[in-house]
């Protein structure tokens, strides 16, 4: 049997040598030798305004995003002119893989900002690729902040991630050779819509007392309105007793409160209202009056326990709004009006009459204490009286 004919020594090295040159160039490309990770870095979706961020590419006028790349370029002691930026379905190295344009991306209309790297141009050379120019001259290492503008997002509604080559060249035009890469990834997703409705509105309680819940008054907390005063009716001294309401509307033009009732009764037997403007409180004259201002009583010309509160929170010309009415805005000095409007939401600057203002408008929550005065003369018949005080709170939409 003949044997077939050996190869030559140079037939059988020349296949293993061919094979090793096509792996080179398949999996270790020149281009690419020596270009070394860019670690660490990201990508961060950027709203502008209400719109984009994260989200799908919209329509527009509100369809763009910002991205901010920050980065560090590992290789030291070789200028950067230029970084390019592929904007891919896939994370392999660009000279690998091809880069497929995500659905919807369009870098056609990018900016930037170079918040650190001095770069001074912008150029997109497709739909999704750009990339970043300066002079050649600085320095190449270093942390780089890049933020392209204008970006319109991929546009699946679903939510889809892509990814962003970034390739760092010494040209200013992404010409040559690499030196730096690295991938970043990011994802659209749809915008989550969380939508309520604050509808008309108007709190308004009254009590003998009314607490706070995390320092906002509380009308669930307001206490019964059967109250009685302080002492008996006497001609030698002042009779009080003190209630309070609360407040708050989101009306335009506010609230006004009246207050509406007959005057102290017993029978046929009456005590007499005070009437507009007021007057300050007499021992031994037939009076009934309130107000809503904290005040200072006099027994026999000696101060007494000071009555009532100021309104609380104090208004401020912003949130809180409420006032009382000049009537009823003068400590210890009271009157009683069946009808009359003892407050009202329009609040300007501290003071009477500058703190009105010329017409209610919206406030938060406040606190008024209305405090009542009882003076008799001595001839006052005995007897129980009872007035029956209803406050009526008119919000105008």
């Amino acid at each position: 049997m003949k044997k077939p004919p050996l190869k030559s020594l140079k037939q059988l090295l020349s296949f293993p040598l061919v094979l090793a040159l096509v792996l080179a160039q398949v999996f270790f490309p020149i281009s690419n030798a020596n270009a070394a990770q860019i670690v660490p870095r990201n990508l961060t979706l950027q709203a502008v305004g209400a719109h984009g961020g994260s989200a799908p590419g919209a329509v527009a006028p509100n369809q763009y995003s910002n991205h901010e790349f920050l980065f560090t370029i590992p290789t030291t002691g070789t200028n950067v002119g230029s970084i390019k930026f592929d904007y891919c379905t896939t994370a392999a190295p660009t000279i690998a893989i091809g880069c497929v344009a995500p659905t919807g991306l369009d870098t056609a209309n990018a900016g930037f900002t170079s918040v650190t790297g001095a770069f001074t141009s912008v150029v997109s050379t497709a739909a999704n690729s750009v990339y970043l120019s300066r002079s050649a001259s600085s320095p190449g290492a270093g942390v780089f902040d890049e933020r392209l503008t204008n970006i319109i997002n991929p546009t699946s509604v679903n939510g889809e991630t892509f990814f962003v080559r970034i390739t760092t060249y010494t040209s200013t035009n992404t010409t040559g050779s690499i030196i730096d890469s690295g991938t970043v990834a990011a994802a659209t997703n749809r915008p989550i819509v969380l939508t309520g409705t604050m509808p008309e509105s108007l709190v308004f309680c009254t009590g003998a007392l009314i607490g706070l819940t995390a320092s906002v008054p509380d009308c669930s907390t307001a206490t019964s309105g059967n109250i009685t005063f302080d002492s008996l009716f006497s001609p030698t001294a002042t009779a009080t007793a003190t209630s309070q309401m609360a407040a708050s509307t989101n009306a335009g033009t506010g609230y006004i409160i009246t207050v509406n009732g007959a005057t102290l009764t017993s029978g046929a037997n009456t005590i007499t209202a005070i009437p507009s403007p007021g007057s300050v409180s007499n021992f031994g004259n037939s009076q009934f009056g309130m107000n809503l201002r904290l005040n200072t009583l006099m027994t026999s010309g000696v101060p007494s326990i000071a009555l009532g509160l100021d309104i609380a929170s104090a208004s401020d010309n912003a949130l809180l709004r409420g006032m009382p009415q000049p009537d009823y805005n003068t400590p210890d000095t009271f009157t009683y009006v069946d009808g009359a409007a003892v407050a009202k939401s329009d609040h300007l600057t501290p003071g009477s009459p500058a703190g009105y203002g010329p017409n209610p408008v919206a406030t938060n929550a406040q606190i008024y204490t209305a405090s009542y005065i009882v003076n008799v003369p001595g001839s006052q018949a005995a007897g129980t009286y009872t007035a029956t005080l209803t406050y009526i709170c008119t919000p105008t939409f």
